[in-house]
């Protein structure tokens, strides 16, 4: 399948945080991208051309995910000030606060239906949350150890977990109970996300590898040992055929699931890549790490057919939709390494080429401060006015006065 590919292309080189970038999601129409960074803000960059970026200094210490609503009007940020803010993602950057945990929020992610989020915490909990009336609903808390990581299923029936406590959950919602449990006793996971289907989950441990587990069967479909150090983030790609990994390796690498096999490892960021994420299109991917740059990337991945087999996918966001026989990956559980085939790009010798953006950025935040100055000085200048105006009206009226007695 690798000879059917168009090779990834670096496209767009952001820069603005002033630490670690820890999250980046696109919003659903593919305009935005929401990045959290170590240096407490969240930023909105726009992908329209001389498009001016948001940055949202509001939590109190580093924010550790961000994500954008299924309708696109909210993005809601977690941070290890223990508190969810939840932002309308444009210039005024208004925001709520939910004091969500007792100890550090390390995740947040919403509802395919949008109605529901969910934290994940280092208070060993997950917890639910109504997003219209932005109320607690229900906690989940059998994992014994830090939660690193918390998702919704597709179809919004099913929550998948991970924890310090070396063990992979799936939750029923209806149930508020853990249905299966997959344990690796070599490390801990830092991130688990469901594929398209909703049939399988995908696991980044902090050993360097990658699992993909079959939910139905309760097996390991899939192992992949292509990174040099622990993995902190993953992504599907729409159709389920691809995996976007980040490693502290400094590499973003991207698995071809249907052959089973690692087929490029991208390079461009100086330290370790954080997280990484596909656009809901799918014909975009970016990446965030700990020299606090954002990187948009163009996928090329093959065309054929991918808009079909994304509608395809996308009928499973619908509790009524049947499952989709046609998900199964090649049952393949031995280990796959690096040593196979695949092709190594670095964007970096061909920066001249490439399109490095530095917008224009407004600081919701800092902008407060000039507004109070800028309102207290009209205030100032109306008050002068009317004590003139004042005088003014007051000397009119002696004029008279003085007029009838000299008469």
């Amino acid at each position: 399948m690798a000879s059917a590919l168009e090779d990834p292309a670096l496209q767009r080189h952001f820069k603005g945080h002033k630490d670690a970038v820890t999250y980046v999601d696109f919003s659903p129409d593919g305009k935005q991208l929401a990045s959290s960074s170590a240096d407490a803000c969240v930023m909105i960059w726009n992908f329209k051309p001389q498009s001016r970026a948001y940055k949202y200094p509001g939590h109190k210490e580093a924010v550790t995910c961000v994500q954008f609503s299924p309708s696109g009007h909210l993005v809601a940020s977690s941070s290890k000030d223990r508190t969810v803010r939840l932002w309308a993602p444009n210039i005024k950057g208004e925001s709520s606060v939910l004091k969500a945990h007792t100890a550090v929020v390390r995740c947040v992610n919403f509802s395919s239906d949008g109605h529901t989020f969910i934290t994940a915490s280092d208070d060993k909990s997950i917890k639910a949350w109504n997003l219209h009336r932005q109320r607690f609903l229900y906690s989940l808390t059998e994992h014994t150890n830090w939660v690193r990581c918390a998702r919704f299923s597709p179809d919004g029936r099913l929550i998948a977990s991970c924890s310090d406590d070396k063990t992979v959950r799936i939750w029923d919602i209806t149930n508020r109970l853990c249905i299966n449990t997959f344990v690796d006793y070599k490390g801990h996971s830092n991130y688990v996300d469901f594929n398209p289907m909703g049939t399988c989950v995908a696991s980044a441990g902090v050993d360097s590898t990658v699992k993909v587990w079959d939910i139905r069967t309760n097996k390991l479909l899939q192992h992949y040992q292509v990174h040099n150090a622990g993995v902190n983030s993953l992504s599907f790609h729409p159709s389920g055929n691809y995996l976007l990994t980040a490693s502290n390796d400094g590499t973003v690498k991207i698995l071809d699931l249907l052959e089973g096999r690692l087929i490029y490892t991208l390079h461009g960021h100086q330290g370790p890549v954080l997280s990484v994420a596909f656009s809901k299109s799918g014909d975009q991917f970016a990446s965030g790490a700990t020299d606090a740059q954002v990187l948009v990337w163009k996928t090329n991945f093959d065309k054929y057919n991918i808009k079909e087999i994304v509608k395809l996918q996308q009928k499973r966001t619908c509790p009524e939709a049947p499952p989709h026989l046609n998900d199964i990956y090649p049952k393949t559980p031995h280990l796959h390494t690096s040593s196979g085939h695949s092709i190594e790009i670095n964007p970096m010798f061909e920066l001249a080429d490439t399109q490095t953006f530095d917008p224009p950025i407004i600081d919701v935040g800092a902008n407060f401060p000039y507004c109070r100055q800028t309102v207290s000085i009209l205030e100032h200048r109306l008050t002068l006015t009317e004590d003139k105006l004042k005088e003014c009206l007051e000397n009119q009226q002696k004029i008279p006065a003085h007029a009838s007695e000299s008469d």
